[in-house]
């Protein structure tokens, strides 16, 4: 790493997930192994293959929201704002020494507004052909209207937009938070991602495309990441957001630091639209490029949270990665898919997994990956995929990797932070 670049650590985080409404209610779920699948409760799934999802819990706009102003976003809009406040409030970002021109907002999201254009779909459908059409349409619809929608609740003037790059957007927006901040663009940045395509099109677009779990038999069993008879995806929804400040301004303002945001790396499969790279390569290079932008070595790392989506060739290539970059050390790290629980939230994945990733080094606790019932020959029964319980161990350093289709590939790399 380039010594010069300024320090970035992390000083807010928020959440809402399958598993819980806010960070505390999160972590709970995940070290205690909670399934968040079941049935599907937002629309009617009779006639589609996969009747079961990762959906929030208790999620209601008209809490956080009044009925107008939650009429004016989308869904995936609501849950950036619900998860960016609680990181806010927790980083004490709104104290009065902070300068909002300095203070930026990145966010990610792999589809953004499919709810709204659903709806004004079927309105238009249904009517003689007239268009009509709501005044928020577009501004509802847009990926970039969540950033927006965080900047201005706030007054934070510093960079503001949103990154695309499928079910990596979410790390993508904390590796550019992470840049600009060191580049002395930006004291602090609000970035995460948000998803909300629980959706008919949603579940039907990737039923189509063969990428979903149809276990409708036992939806909480239905995300089985390095099983062998693990059959696809769960959809998931939520939201996650970090506040990430450059060191010196954290401890200037007396900011509580939880962790140092170490290092990024991005990388591109260039082989397929929907399929990893058969040897890993992408993956391999997306990790090698985190680890020296860290300027860390593989033996530094003690938890590895997977991409892991239980998809029959995706889990295998990204294994392979680990075992090639990671050598020996692979069989000393833990590794585990928080996505056997909380299902898959596309661009809102890497936000959360983050999250999870943060808290595992701050806990000293590894989040299992549930659901293991069959031993997959393809994996080496060396490797620690913390199966069925969480682990106790020291985490000094963490890595989290998330993968889009497209072939885009961003991690994160995540150390104790030391004066």
């Amino acid at each position: 790493m380039n010594l010069p670049y300024k320090r970035v650590v992390v000083t807010g985080l928020g959440a809402l997930t399958p598993l819980g409404n806010t960070i505390p209610q999160y972590w709970d779920g995940l070290v205690n192994g909670v399934s968040g699948a079941d049935f599907i409760k937002q629309f009617d799934v009779t006639k589609f293959k996969t009747k079961f999802a990762c959906e929030l819990k208790g999620f209601n706009p008209e809490d956080y929201f009044d009925r107008k102003e939650a009429r004016k976003l989308d869904r995936f809009s609501q849950l950036a704002l619900v998860a960016a406040d609680e990181a806010v409030k927790h980083s004490g970002l709104l104290d009065e020494s902070v300068n909002k021109d300095r203070v930026g907002v990145i966010w990610g999201s792999g589809i953004g507004g499919m709810i709204t254009f659903i709806e004004e779909m079927k309105n238009f459908n249904s009517g003689d052909g007239t268009p009509r059409f709501n005044p928020f349409f577009i501004p509802k619809l847009i990926l970039d209207i969540a950033p927006g929608q965080i900047s201005m609740k706030y007054g934070f003037r510093g960079p503001n937009f949103a990154t695309v790059s499928a079910c990596a957007s979410s790390t993508n927006a904390i590796i550019d938070a992470l840049f600009y901040i060191r580049m002395g663009k930006a004291d602090a940045i609000v970035c995460g991602g948000s998803e909300a395509v629980v959706t008919e099109a949603g579940i039907g677009g990737f039923n189509a495309m063969k990428a979903l779990s149809e276990r409708n038999a036992s939806p909480q069993t239905a995300s089985r990441p390095f099983d062998l008879d693990r059959d696809g995806f769960v959809l998931g929804e939520g939201a996650g957001a970090l506040v990430i400040e450059e060191y010196e301004h954290a401890k200037k303002r007396g900011a509580n630091i939880i962790i140092e945001l170490a290092g990024g790396g991005l990388s591109a499969d260039a082989y397929h639209l929907t399929a990893p790279h058969p040897e890993g390569l992408g993956a391999y290079n997306v990790m090698k490029s985190a680890l020296e932008d860290a300027g860390m070595k593989p033996e530094d790392i003690d938890y590895i949270n997977v991409h892991g989506t239980s998809t029959p060739l995706g889990d295998i290539s990204e294994i392979a990665a680990i075992q090639r970059i990671f050598g020996e050390h692979a069989y000393k790290v833990n590794i585990s898919s928080t996505k056997s629980m909380t299902g898959h939230l596309l661009g809102a994945a890497g936000a959360i997994e983050a999250i999870a990733s943060i808290l595992a080094s701050v806990n000293g606790i590894i989040p299992p990956t549930i659901n293991h019932f069959t031993d997959d020959p393809s994996f080496d029964p060396r490797l620690n995929f913390t199966f069925h319980k969480a682990q106790h161990r020291t985490v000094n350093a963490a890595l989290s990797n998330t993968f889009g289709f497209g072939g885009h590939n961003a991690s994160v790399i995540f150390k104790k932070f030391v004066e």
